[in-house]
């Protein structure tokens, strides 16, 4: 290996993340690093050492949950960020450690919960409880530039519209006072393993990632480098483009979204959400179904099952060319003489 490879590789990932972390305006304060002992993490990690190293003011905490979906795996991944953080920590005191083991097979089973979707709230729970027992701002994760074009591309297939062809955000509020960043975004998987191999940085490999049941992995193996072998090779930056302009466009959307709520709602009722009809029913049928899934995410209603054919039908009452609806999650929508009211029974 050339030395000098290494030595230029590894200041240029690091000048991405530091450009990466001047662009979104993240500024001072602790952070926690979501570290899984994958290979993105792990390089998440080395780079966020190298351009902000913990001190005492600004601690940083490496943060390992272990789901304990794999066993003797599991636990070895969380020895080996444990030993990770011991190797690091010599130069450093303000680094720190917080590992935890959580059943989350058990959890999904008892919510009655999607096992995906339960490890991914319960996952970010966590974090943010770290970071404001630890007073940090931040909380970083590693998805990279491969992760985002994975998503769009599994959307785009599932039939998302504009709001889910933005992808994974590159920062959202976790809690007041703290926010999730992902300084990877802008970097590759390649980038991430040449500067593990230069580092000679060991990693984890999670096995199930390479199980083909799995449409994400299907995704990332098979229908991706195909698309970059027959039909265009830059692909993966195509579709972070398209999720970059689509978070550019939906920013607008949501904005005249936001004020069709304000402008129609109506005070509320007890649980009974009333909304002026004659409004709603002039607006664009595109921006009353924006508006309705800001309202969902308001009152913090489930949107699992709720797909385009509900929100369709839902609009159809909203703007009074239907008498009502009943969704999904116990929400049922009418639509009176003047004003549309929405419920979710107990």
């Amino acid at each position: 290996m050339n030395p000098s490879v290494g030595v230029n590789r590894q200041p240029l990932l690091a000048r991405k993340v530091q450009r990466w972390l001047h662009r979104w305006e993240i500024g001072p304060g602790g952070l926690v690093a979501a570290v899984s002992g994958g290979p993105d993490s792990v390089a998440l990690l080395r780079a966020l050492i190298r351009v902000r190293p913990p001190t005492e003011h600004e601690p940083l905490v490496i943060a390992h949950l272990n789901h304990r979906l794999r066993g003797a795996e599991s636990d070895a991944d969380a020895g080996f960020v444990t030993e990770l953080h011991r190797a690091l920590s010599a130069g450093f005191p303000s680094l720190h450690l917080r590992v935890t083991s959580l059943d989350m097979a058990a959890v999904a089973r008892a919510e009655h919960g999607n096992l995906e979707a339960t490890a991914r709230r319960k996952r970010y729970e966590w974090l943010t409880g770290i970071a404001q027992e630890t007073g940090a701002r931040w909380v970083a994760t590693g998805h990279t530039a491969d992760d985002q074009a994975e998503t769009v591309l599994h959307r785009l297939l599932r039939g998302a519209g504009l709001k889910g062809m933005r992808g994974i955000a590159a920062r959202r509020t976790l809690a007041t006072g703290v926010d999730l960043i992902r300084p990877l975004l802008g970097t590759t998987r390649a980038e991430v393993l040449a500067l593990l191999e230069d580092e000679g940085q060991t990693y984890r490999v999670d096995r199930s990632n390479t199980d083909l049941s799995l449409t994400r992995n299907r995704l990332r193996h098979e229908l991706l480098p195909y698309l970059t072998r027959n039909y265009n090779p830059a692909i993966s930056s195509v579709l972070c483009r398209l999720a970059r302009q689509a978070e550019v466009a939906y920013r607008l959307v949501e904005e005249q979204a936001a004020k069709l709520l304000f402008a129609a709602e109506r005070p509320r009722a007890g649980n009974l959400l009333i909304f002026d009809r004659a409004i709603l029913g002039a607006a664009p049928r595109r921006l009353v179904c924006e508006m309705l899934r800001l309202l969902w995410t308001r009152e913090h209603w489930p949107t699992a099952r709720m797909n385009f054919a509900a929100w369709e039908r839902l609009a159809e009452v909203a703007q009074g060319r239907a008498m009502g609806v009943d969704l999904p999650g116990r929400i049922r929508a009418r639509c009176l003489e003047r004003v549309v009211q929405l419920e979710r029974s107990e």
